[in-house]
């Protein structure tokens, strides 16, 4: 089984200034004043209009690398999976002009008394072009050190409808959309989660699995919380604890992922994390029904002077 960290990816902020000028101010006409002829006349008040409102900080995926620690839930209802340890390696780059590119791998050992120890390394590359039009995936992937056939392809949007063309003689086949890629996934929900929504539901396609499927989601998102998560009874996430992130606001997300369809559905698996306003998740937990796995973020570090092309965005893209 292929366990899939969705596309967290760490980010930054972008505060857009806002000014307003004020409306010119206007003297009415005032009655004569007997034997002040020479007094200038009275001035009201100046009249000052309401400001608009800032808007909200643009959304800027910054450039980061973070290692998420695997370890079995043991609080849950393990059917199938004894125990389980592993770990993934995020590394994400490039901004909204360029697109971003990620590199990932993830180590998995799952161990049961009926089947044994099973060990998966997935190594997976992805671009995702700025505006969110274009997606391109590659996944290897070894199981018990035995390779299975790469994943490789490209996916288009065309606005209606996404158009997925895989290597090795694969059909090309197109779903209707809308349809988000990962990148554009995560803004939505944090754009969601700015607004007070309580729920998101959309399609997505990451290219996983064997790159043929695209996925309902529903998310659940809860009020917003600010500052660090309690340090007391709880060591996970220590890089969320120190500097700027730890009085980020963020909010309690769960993440269900079903098979394409209509009607009442069990979901394939789901993601429960503390999504941040800058991007990065914690508290991650991996549910797949009869088993669950918990992801501790053991190292972040945010490239702080990356993000240029995002501010570069908002006015148009330059070569």
């Amino acid at each position: 089984m292929r366990l899939r960290l969705h596309r967290l990816l760490t980010a930054g902020l972008l505060v857009s200034a806002w000014s307003a000028q004020a409306a010119p101010v206007v003297s009415e006409p005032t009655a004569p004043v007997p034997g002040a002829q020479n007094q200038a006349p009275a001035q009201t008040p100046a009249q000052t209009p309401p400001q608009a409102p800032a808007p909200a900080p643009a959304i800027v995926l910054a450039n980061h690398r973070a290692v998420y620690d695997l370890s079995l839930d043991e609080g849950g209802s393990s059917r199938s999976v004894e125990s389980a340890r592993g770990r993934i390696v995020i590394d994400f780059r490039g901004d909204a002009c360029r697109g971003y590119t990620m590199l990932t791998r993830q180590v998995t050992e799952l161990s049961s008394g009926e089947t044994g120890a099973r060990l998966s390394d997935m190594r997976s590359t992805t671009f995702e072009g700025g505006q969110g039009r274009e997606f391109r995936f590659k996944t290897t992937t070894l199981t018990n050190n035995q390779p299975a056939a790469p994943v490789d392809g490209t996916a288009t949007d065309q606005g209606d409808a996404v158009t997925v063309k895989l290597k090795g003689g694969a059909k090309p086949f197109t779903v209707e959309g809308p349809v988000l890629f990962p990148s554009e996934h995560m803004r939505r929900l944090i754009e969601a989660a700015r607004a007070g929504q309580s729920t998101l539901s959309v399609k997505v396609f990451d290219g996983s699995d064997d790159g043929k499927k695209v996925y309902d989601t529903f998310a659940v998102i809860g009020h917003t919380e600010t500052g660090p998560a309690p340090a007391s009874g709880s060591t996970r996430d220590k890089p969320l604890r120190a500097g700027a992130i730890a009085g980020m606001p963020h909010w309690p997300v769960r993440l269900s992922y079903y098979t394409e369809g209509a009607g009442e559905r069990t979901p394939i698996y789901t993601l429960g994390f503390d999504l941040y306003e800058n991007g990065v998740s914690g508290a991650l937990k991996l549910d797949y029904g009869d088993f669950a796995i918990l992801g501790d973020m053991t190292a972040l570090d945010i490239d702080a002077t990356a993000g240029k092309g995002d501010k570069d965005a908002g006015k148009g893209c330059t070569p």
